[in-house]
């Protein structure tokens, strides 16, 4: 991960309201196809069940909901912290009571989904906010919950869209996601030919995934040292911590009292954690 890029677009360059709501003024929306991304077309129609409940975050303009919409799917919710985007997706979808159009932050939002659509979500949000990625998504998930979209296989940049790789993603959605598909992507549009990802991940219910503020840590060294440490406990799955050192993601097969990992970090009095519950 490319720490240098991450802290500067997450601490110089706040990607919040403010920022997304501009893009939406200035019709600076280069990254909107137009269209829904063919994949997830492909996708969308194999579903059989047209009542499952669907969440589509930080939707843009929603080309996947319309479609869903005229597939004949019931029960769609799409949610973006943009206001003058989602004026505009309310009014489209009005007299439509199948969908239910959000405005808000993704990560403050409550709910259980049969499916999450991933359409240049992930890929919009500062790389430190991967790790609460995964958990939130884990959580609103329903028992078998499938996880499906796109993401970006390349460099990252130092502006949104931020890539990946297929490697990164292995990491860290493991244990917390059984993957059924992480492959490359066959039918994207010709500008992403070769630079997209297809996956379809289905929840690990028999796990718990939780997130956790960490204090202390100044490098990826000490870094290293902590994910080690706590990777070494027993019913452990996997350990990730954000490129800024702040957040940790742990996947386990029962809960880890907070007290024991605050004792495995004790050797050094700067360390603190907290578990995050919302």
């Amino acid at each position: 991960m490319n720490e240098i890029s991450c802290c500067t677009v997450s601490c110089d360059k706040p990607l919040d309201q403010d920022y997304w709501d501009a893009q939406y003024k200035a019709n600076t929306t280069g990254w909107d196809l137009g269209l829904v991304s063919p994949p997830i077309k492909a996708y969308i129609d194999t579903l059989k069940d047209k009542d499952i409940a669907i969440l589509i975050p930080g939707c843009g303009n929603t080309y996947e909901a319309a479609y869903l919409l005229e597939q004949g799917f019931t029960n769609i919710t799409v949610i973006d912290i943009a206001p003058t985007l989602v004026k505009i997706i309310e009014e489209k979808f009005i007299t439509n009571t199948r969908i239910q159009v959000l405005l808000g932050d993704f990560f403050n939002h409550k709910g259980e989904y049969d499916l999450i659509i991933e359409q240049t979500f992930f890929c919009a949000l500062p790389p430190t906010m991967r790790q609460k990625y995964v958990w939130k998504m884990h959580e609103l998930l329903a028992k078998d919950g499938i996880l499906a979209g796109l993401l970006f296989n390349r460099k990252f940049e130092v502006s949104p869209p931020f890539g990946g790789s297929q490697e990164e993603y292995d990491l860290l959605f493991k244990n917390a996601f059984d993957f059924i598909k992480l492959e490359k992507s066959d039918n994207s549009i010709a500008p992403r030919s070769n630079s997209e990802l297809y996956f379809e991940f289905k929840k690990n219910g028999a796990v718990k995934v939780n997130l956790y503020e960490f204090e202390g840590i100044t490098c990826s060294g000490c870094m290293n040292t902590v994910t080690e440490k706590f990777a070494a406990v027993k019913d452990v799955l996997n350990v990730s911590m954000n490129g800024n050192f702040t957040e940790v993601l742990i996947v386990s097969t029962i809960e880890i009292p907070l007290e024991e990992l605050q004792k495995i970090v004790s050797y050094d009095d700067h360390y603190k954690i907290k578990k995050i519950t919302q």
